[in-house]
């Protein structure tokens, strides 16, 4: 979806996290050495699925990991 569609923001439950969440990407992309960065915008295309698919589920990972301890600290 390009940038500044109307609707990207629709799910999020705190809409402000799309910069924290965007930034987690690229840095996840980085730490897999995948050619993308910050700038791009959205544009993916010249990797494969599985490296997308990779750099969602470090996501995923994380935000668990950040869930989980948040959780314990209360």
């Amino acid at each position: 979806m390009a940038l500044g569609s109307g609707n990207y923001n629709k799910g999020l439950e705190v809409p402000n996290a799309h910069k924290a969440l965007d930034n987690m990407k690229y840095e996840i992309a980085a730490e897999l050495n995948l050619p993308v960065y910050q700038g791009s915008e959205d544009y993916w295309g010249n990797l494969s699925s599985k490296d997308c698919g990779r750099v969602g589920g470090q996501m995923v990972k994380r935000m668990i990991s950040m869930a989980q301890n948040q959780m314990t600290n209360q």
